[in-house]
């Protein structure tokens, strides 16, 4: 029997190429979206899961509220992973991770530095924590030296080409040498060591042994023994603030105990975040790298279920649009003697070939668009085409959304009555108008759902672009590694800003966009109770930094060089003003110090206050800030003058060949490493607008048969109205008008959702647009034109028919 039904199927798919054609053609975009979304999905849950015993693994986390400053960290102290590892019968094992930024790296035999963007110093038992295998050299016993390092795979090629690098030295930054002490393979793309790409031995870094407990630089990951549940653990490692933290800060803060510190507000709370968490789960004040959101895998999950809803809701429609033609068919089969049941199954065999030849045009499409759907997404997905699941999953998919799309127009088409088909009355027969209205509202729902989520998300990123920031980054160029020059740094900024394209420059490692940072606790002078520190970002810059970046002074002066004080000069911002609780004729001529305890202390005194400007993620509030003159420059900024940049960069970069002919000339612009902080927003608008675009088509492929079931069903309707003297005008408004209804109704319903959606993911950022009215306005109205056209193509060949041939039809 089913042989039987598959052949039927196929001969009645093939008597109607077009309505097959669109059914296979609008579930297979929805089938194909709705897989590349799945494999994009399974990448964001699948972070880190490939280390060894990830489930057993947590980062242990610290949030500080100290000296006016809340501070999630996803680093602790130095000396943590030592005590838990000792006094914690319930932690198998330690390892620790202290972020190092770029390396200019150079083989022994070679005066030519490449660089590595990403380096760190880490405990020797790294790798066997996370089971990392080696290529070359002993994972045991690679890092026992305090000169060793490791590289990936990759980097260890680009140095030494083919020759084996176990064994050889390096020179890092034109200083140290380091030996190569073994190769791993380069960093898994899903796991937060993926930027990664030299691991330097924690063995060769002093402060990796300090006793400190105030200064949080290093993330510690536990592994915690088989079975242990990790709730257990929260009390314990809280009782460190009390046996450890506190101690050790009373080195500095003498009559501090934890009775007063939290009296006064302030607090230490240690936590714990899974290891296969962390990616869509955590967002501190500064990770290993840039993690997801999980807000955006629901986001983008109802969009892969939107779109299969919505190709869904398409057969559904195109269906049942056809359904008149089969009618007296449905009528024979049933006089001789087909059951309902018979009839059902024969509509979801078709049902079934549709769904089936859909997912191979699905594949297609998806295996055509992944290399850009990557591009777009920033990942390098591929299709798992070994994984029996994977085949498994996309079979069952397919039944189930054949079945799904099927259901309806098989219980319609099997529920004609033979007698008045038969007799051709077999439209007045043909009901379920409510259901099918329901189906465009959905559909149109969801696509005004989707026209609201992408405008509000360009909305955002254009406020983000256009925001006054505080400082300039537009024709800013950031020249990197400058410490390579050495004495000849000075010379070199002045050699530039005497060139005629060039405004200005500074020298500086501390940039508005990520950069160096570095928190301390600053004290009046006087003043020794922690209850009134304030807890500041501290940036060492020179006496252009201010004029370069266009930072403005609101009080009290810039740095100058007529005033030789200034090497103890500080200049803080409006946030820094406020927490401190005083006006700017008040603190200007105040000493601050953070160096409270320490003999010798060195004070600064405040000679000017900036307007608060954003040097971090609009994510986040200003904090308070501060700068002081000081010479830890890695990088210079270059402020240039209207015109050719690559003839400026030219120029730039001839004078630092004359100085340092062997050293790469590496640079970027200011107002792209601002773009950059924001990608993964970048890329969520980016598929947004792709989905949506998808959902539309989608949607006005149902609509367009909707449109065709109606004027079908209507046709001798029209021929009366025409031959009464009724214009093709007036015809096209009546048919056009039954349908605006319907999409009015949709709009109804999607607004308020996509408003509420929408306001929830702003939330993230605390500045932020407020959601404007004209984004509501712009999406009813791009439903209401696109449901205009759609269906006023079927409206008017349905009212310019010959209405002779449509009075006599039967």
């Amino acid at each position: 029997m089913f042989k039987n039904y598959v052949k039927i199927a196929w001969r009645s798919l093939k008597k109607q190429p077009f309505i097959t054609s669109l059914n296979v053609f609008g579930l297979a975009i929805g089938m194909a979206g709705a897989l590349l979304i799945a494999l994009y999905i399974y990448d964001e849950l699948n972070y880190d899961t490939m280390f060894a015993d990830s489930e057993r693994v947590y980062r242990v986390n610290a949030d500080i509220k100290f000296g006016g400053a809340v501070m999630d960290m996803a680093e602790t102290a130095a000396p943590m992973a030592s005590v838990l590892e000792k006094d914690f019968d319930q932690v198998e094992t330690v390892t620790r991770i202290r972020n190092w930024g770029s390396l200019l790296v150079s083989s022994e035999n070679s005066k030519a530095n490449g660089k590595e963007d990403r380096s760190a110093y880490v405990d020797p038992n790294f790798f066997a924590f996370f089971g990392l295998q080696f290529l070359e050299g002993d994972v045991q016993s690679a890092l026992e030296n305090s000169n060793a390092l490791v590289l990936t795979k990759s980097t260890a090629q680009k140095y030494f080409k083919d020759s084996e690098a176990f064994g050889k030295t390096i020179r890092l930054n034109n200083e140290e040498i380091y030996t190569v002490a073994g190769v791993v393979e380069d960093m898994p793309k899903n796991s937060l060591l993926r930027e990664h790409t030299v691991f330097m031995s924690m063995l060769g870094f002093e402060d990796s042994r300090s006793t400190q407990w105030g200064s949080h630089n290093y993330f510690t990951f536990v592994k915690m023994l088989p079975g242990y549940s990790i709730e257990n653990f929260q009390a314990p490692l809280q009782s460190l603030v009390s046996s450890h933290l506190i101690p050790s800060v009373q080195s500095y803060y003498p009559g501090i105990t934890e009775e007063s510190f939290l009296a006064s507000g302030n607090y230490v709370r240690y936590s714990t975040t899974a290891l296969e968490d962390i990616h869509l789960h955590s967002n501190r004040h500064i990770e290993l790298s840039q993690n997801g959101r999980i807000e955006n895998i629901y986001i983008l999950a109802s969009i892969g279920l939107f779109l299969l809803i919505l190709a869904s809701v398409n057969f559904m429609n195109l269906s049942t649009a056809h359904s008149l033609k089969r009618a007296k068919e449905v009528g024979i089969r049933k006089t001789l003697g087909s059951k309902k049941q018979s009839l059902v199954s024969q509509f979801l065999t078709e049902a079934g070939l549709i769904s089936f030849a859909s997912l191979i045009v699905a594949l297609l499409l998806a295996i055509s668009a992944l290399p850009y759907f990557n591009e777009l997404a920033g990942k390098e997905m591929t299709m798992p085409y070994n994984s029996p699941i994977f085949w498994l999953l996309l079979l069952m998919g397919s039944v189930f959304l054949g079945l799904l799309s099927g259901w309806y127009p098989a219980f319609f088409m099997s529920r004609f009555k033979p007698v008045k088909v038969l007799k051709g009355s077999g439209e007045q027969s043909i009901g379920g108008s409510r259901v099918r209205s329901a189906l465009v509202v959905t559909q149109f729902a969801i696509s005004v759902f989707l026209i609201v989520g992408t405008l509000v998300i360009y909305h955002q990123l254009q406020y983000i672009q256009g925001k006054d920031l505080g400082y300039s980054k537009e024709q800013v160029l950031v020249l990197n590694d400058v410490f390579t020059l050495g004495n000849q740094k000075q010379t070199f900024k002045e050699q530039v800003k005497n060139l005629g394209s060039v405004e200005n420059a500074t020298l500086s490692s501390y940039l508005p966009t990520p950069s160096n940072r570095s928190d301390n606790s600053y004290f009046e002078e006087g003043v020794t109770d922690q209850e009134y520190a304030v807890q500041m970002q501290r940036w060492f810059v020179d006496h252009d930094y201010a004029s370069t970046l266009d930072l403005e002074v609101v009080a009290g002066r810039d740095f100058s060089r007529d005033f030789p004080t200034d090497s103890l000069a500080m200049i803080i911002n409006e946030s820094a003003l406020s927490k401190m609780g005083k006006t700017a004729d008040e603190v200007l001529g105040k000493r601050f110090s953070s160096d409270l305890g320490n003999e010798g202390a060195t004070f600064y005194t405040v000679v000017g206050v900036v307007k608060n400007f954003h040097f971090e993620s609009l994510r986040n509030e200003i904090g308070a800030w501060n700068m002081v003159l000081g010479d830890f420059s890695n990088a210079m900024v270059v402020k240039l003058k209207p015109g050719d940049f690559s003839s400026s960069i030219g120029q730039i970069e001839n004078i630092w060949n004359e100085l340092v002919p062997s050293q790469s000339f590496d640079y970027y612009f200011m107002d792209e490493s601002f773009n950059d902080t924001y990608q993964m927003e970048q890329r969520l608008g980016h598929i947004f607008i792709v989905f949506t675009i998808l959902s539309i088509i989608i949607a006005c492929l149902g609509l367009f048969g909707l449109a065709a079931f109606n004027a079908q069903k209507r046709t001798k309707e029209i021929g009366v109205r025409k031959v009464l003297g009724a214009s093709v005008a007036q015809i096209t408004y009546k048919l056009t008008l039954d349908f605006l209804k319907l999409v009015g109704l949709s709009v109804l319903v999607a607004l308020p959702l996509g408003y509420f959606a929408m306001n929830r993911w702003l939330q993230d950022f605390s500045y932020r647009i407020d959601i404007p009215w004209w984004i509501p306005v712009l999406a009813a109205f791009a439903a209401v034109f696109i449901s205009v056209v759609t269906v006023s193509f079927q409206s008017i060949k349905a009212a310019i028919s010959d209405p002779v041939k449509s009075l006599r039809t039967e």
